[in-house]
């Protein structure tokens, strides 16, 4: 399968080679293309010679490059799809009629190199690791959850998922790192079960470059209904993980073991300083997110004074405290009005408390005809990646429509608010 040209910028290097859109890429450098990664891969300094078939006919493009950017933009590759049947799986916890995007269910380690996700290896072919281990695609983001491999098939609902501590000592014999995720569920794969897989990870450190342990979430729709943290359970787990990553950076100068935001919040515990979260590797799985937020909204500077104008802001459960407290930093602001709502999910259930599992629907009912507000700031946590649509199919003009004010999406942190705010009158 080779790779076609989804767009092309307009007097980019490859503009100007004359590569059109809809080209597929046979070859680069020699090489065979299969998708982005070999592109980027094979893409090196120096000259660019490509194999390019347009229609029936293959020519080859000589490319003279000053930078590296041809101004070539790639197709998505057909993602690899999950065969596993995980009893917290997300995906069948949605209902019909969500955003379609949510329904992909992806096990692909090219979309773990690429963007993060996280994969189970339970499908990787021989060809599949040869071409991790010669590309050196590190690191991979993979969902552990237990070394107990009986337990790790009755959770994945695969009965012929291989070991995972042997998948896991292939890759480190190659150098390929991986930042390991335990989804944790009460009286399953916590207490003993837990405190064994981090012992069983920890040999393999450095390859096993962090472990983050997050609780699963379970929506209303998930039939039967799992058992959910409590605040006294969660505090344990703080605990128990307080004591490992005690041990762990003693022994490695690196406490590896990582507790998500959620569990703090369960307890009713503060947050570790933003230092005891290293590198934030795994601050999209929601671990480290909330005191980096708290970090920047502590250094960020604010204007003495801005141009007359009213924001209405929203948050879900979990966040309020938090925002509430930079919010009210920003009314020291002259000319600024903030309206702030706090929104419960009622589509997905009260256990789910994030901001990105807000849908439109629940978002309209706590807002609407309750602000007089210029406009509407969004986090894009709760959009689509082009900032567009609600994971409930709802659009930002839909909303806007409804409320009858102007909605602008932003970045979901304290500088991305600032510029919403700053940028509020301006169409």
């Amino acid at each position: 399968m080779n790779v076609t040209i989804n767009s092309i910028t307009e007097g980019g290097l490859g503009d100007k080679a004359g590569i059109e859109k809809g080209d597929i890429i046979l070859t680069l450098n020699g090489n065979p293309v299969h998708d982005v990664i070999d592109y980027m891969y094979h893409l090196k300094g120096g000259p660019v010679n490509l194999s390019i078939r347009r229609g029936d006919n293959i020519f080859p493009v000589k490319i003279k490059r000053e930078r590296v950017n041809l101004g070539i933009e790639i197709k998505p590759f057909r993602i690899k799809s999950c065969k596993n049947r995980c009893v917290f799986c997300f995906i069948k916890q949605l209902p019909k009629g969500m955003r379609k995007s949510l329904y992909i269910k992806d096990d692909d380690y090219r979309l773990s190199f690429l963007y993060g996700n996280y994969i189970t290896l339970t499908n990787l072919s021989r060809a599949d690791k040869k071409r991790i281990f010669e590309q050196r695609l590190s690191p991979l983001y993979v969902s552990v959850h237990t070394t107990n491999n009986e337990l790790r098939r009755k959770m994945l609902g695969n009965p012929k998922a291989p070991d995972i501590l042997k998948e896991l000592q292939e890759l480190a014999s190659k150098r390929i790192r991986v930042h390991a995720q335990i989804v944790l569920y009460p009286g399953m794969n916590d207490g003993e079960e837990l405190t064994k897989t981090i012992k069983d990870l920890e040999r393999l450190y450095p390859y096993v470059s962090s472990i983050a342990v997050v609780p699963a979430g379970i929506t209303k729709y998930r039939k039967p209904q799992f058992a959910t943290f409590k605040d006294t359970e969660a505090l344990k787990v703080i605990e128990t993980l307080k004591q490992i990553r005690r041990r762990l950076k003693k022994r490695h100068g690196d406490p590896l073991v990582y507790p998500a935001d959620e569990f703090y919040i369960m307890a009713g515990t503060p947050f570790p300083s933003l230092k005891e979260y290293g590198d934030l590797s795994q601050i999209e799985n929601g671990v480290g997110l909330i005191p980096s937020f708290l970090y920047s909204a502590k250094k960020l500077k604010l204007p003495k004074k801005i141009n007359p104008i009213k924001i209405a802001l929203f948050t879900g459960v979990s966040f309020m405290p938090f925002l509430e407290e930079f919010v009210n930093k920003l009314r020291t602001i002259e000319g600024l009005s903030i309206d702030l709502f706090k929104v419960d999910n009622r589509f997905f259930g009260q256990s789910v408390t994030v901001t990105g599992l807000l849908t439109a629907r629940d978002i309209l009912k706590a807002v609407i005809g309750k602000t007089d507000a210029d406009v509407l700031l969004v986090p894009d946590v709760t959009l689509d990646s082009e900032n567009e649509v609600f994971i409930d199919n709802v659009t930002l003009k839909d909303m806007e429509e409804s409320l009858g004010i102007r909605v602008k999406p932003v970045a979901s942190t304290p500088e991305g608010l600032l510029k919403g705010i700053e940028d509020g009158n301006k169409r």
